[in-house]
């Protein structure tokens, strides 16, 4: 049996319920990882006890989900643990369930969405319960759905996505039946909140590493067409191109993850992709920086690969060019978006800049954006002094925008005499 190592907060938990008469088994995907040799802290469990039976056995707890039978119990370190009373299901309308509680394990088991989710193990016998065959499928690399794969798509339509995010995070094989049962489920997908379809997006963006293998099947199943439109329509190459930007593996990263779903919604009309996030219930923040790497790819993206696909390398005037229109701290996400794009392009065989010539203007125009002036802020005159000389309204921001343009020619023209002058001259 391989090696099971829960938390000791965990194991404890366990031996609390169990010393009170009660089952208590570890659940979900603390086990399946673990029998994957993958390190994972989020160790679930269930247990015959019910939820206020949980809540007087530990002082610390919190009801997340009492009404599922769902209770948090915080640990000496303030980590929260679910405990879950064993539970099935009695209706459910394909988003919202209803439960009843004192079922047994294996009927606890019988509820959930694959086998290798379905298997639970007892640190205080050290026994693993499995009665769906979830350690085989590991073993094959297979994604199964338990029991019968139609009817648990229709109990929680989400599971056709989370189906997709585990196969092509583990890198598993879809069981037949089970893609079958998602291809009849994705019609009934739009009956999914966006915000449960924006979390799942933003999931598999997070873990998995090819995420063209996932989108890919969004794509085939038909889930894109019902859950977002004009994404329908992404091509072989433009999946491609998200394998080529970096999985965000660590928290303290999240521009990595927000450039990821800037690669996928890239794929998407010009003009789109701001209703399109909102829709999807993103925060104003993501909307607003999502939605500008976007645009400025739409916008700059046919002209860069021009630039690079000459002879000569760009000069440091077109960089700084580049910079003033993606802005300075957009300029990289925005590069790397391009990148991902040519890389996909060169992988089909198609024309697109070599990875030398991408790699060393990459390079120069990083240093060149935060070296040079390349936003109106950096000019060495401002509105207040523009207005000190008659130019105000319209024409204010106007000059000024001109100024810009004037001084991403030649950085040594940014003095304020130079600037005021030239602006005299252009009113």
């Amino acid at each position: 049996m391989p090696l099971m190592q829960p938390p000791d907060a965990v194991v404890g938990i366990t031996r609390v319920l169990e010393d009170a008469g009660y089952e208590a088994w570890c659940v979900g995907g603390g086990v399946r990882d673990a029998l994957l040799g993958i390190p994972n802290l989020d160790w679930d469990l269930t247990t015959s006890a019910k939820p206020q039976q949980v809540r007087r056995l530990f002082k610390r707890t919190v009801p997340v989900g009492i009404e599922f039978g769902t209770i948090g119990v915080l640990d000496d370190s303030n980590v929260m643990h679910e405990v879950t009373t064993f539970r099935a299901d009695v209706e459910t309308d394909g988003r919202h369930a209803v439960v009843k509680f004192g079922e047994s394990l294996d009927d606890d088991l019988a509820r959930r969405d694959f086998t290798i989710n379905a298997i639970a193990y007892s640190p205080s016998r050290d026994e693993l319960r499995d009665p769906f065959g979830g350690q085989r499928d590991l073993a094959a690399k297979t994604l199964r759905a338990v029991g019968v794969p139609k009817d648990r798509m229709r109990e929680d339509r989400l599971r056709a996505l989370r189906a997709i995010r585990f196969a092509s995070r583990f890198g598993f094989e879809m069981d037949r039946a089970t893609w079958q049962a998602i291809l009849v489920s994705a019609p009934h997908l739009q009956r999914l909140s966006p915000e449960r379809v924006q979390q799942e997006i933003t999931k598999t963006m997070s873990q998995v590493a090819l995420p063209s293998v996932a989108f890919r099947m969004w794509r085939d199943s038909g889930a894109l067409a019902e859950l977002i439109p004009t994404l329908a329509g992404i091509t072989d190459v433009e999946l491609l191109a998200l394998d080529h930007l970096r999985l965000p593996l660590l928290a303290r990263r999240p521009q990595r993850l927000q450039t990821r779903l800037a690669g996928l919604f890239s794929a998407a009309r010009p003009g789109t992709v701001l209703a399109m996030l909102k829709g999807l219930r993103f925060s104003n923040a993501d909307v607003a920086w999502i939605g500008g790497l976007v645009e400025r790819w739409h916008d700059m993206g046919r002209g860069m690969k021009e630039q690079l696909m000459q002879a000569a390398p760009p000069t440091d005037a077109i960089l700084r060019g580049w910079a003033g229109r993606a802005g300075r701290t957009r300029l990289a996400p925005v590069l790397r978006i391009a990148d991902a794009h040519w890389w996909a392009e060169r992988e089909s065989g198609k024309l697109a800049p070599t990875r030398a010539r991408v790699e060393s203007v990459y390079r120069r125009a990083i240093r060149i954006a935060y070296r040079d002036p390349v936003e109106v802020s950096d000019l060495a005159v401002n509105g207040d002094d523009l207005l000190k000389i008659g130019i105000s309204g319209k024409r204010l921001g106007n000059t000024l925008r001109l100024l810009l343009k004037y001084v991403l020619e030649d950085p040594a023209r940014n003095t304020r005499e130079a600037l005021l002058r030239q602006a005299e001259e252009m009113s």
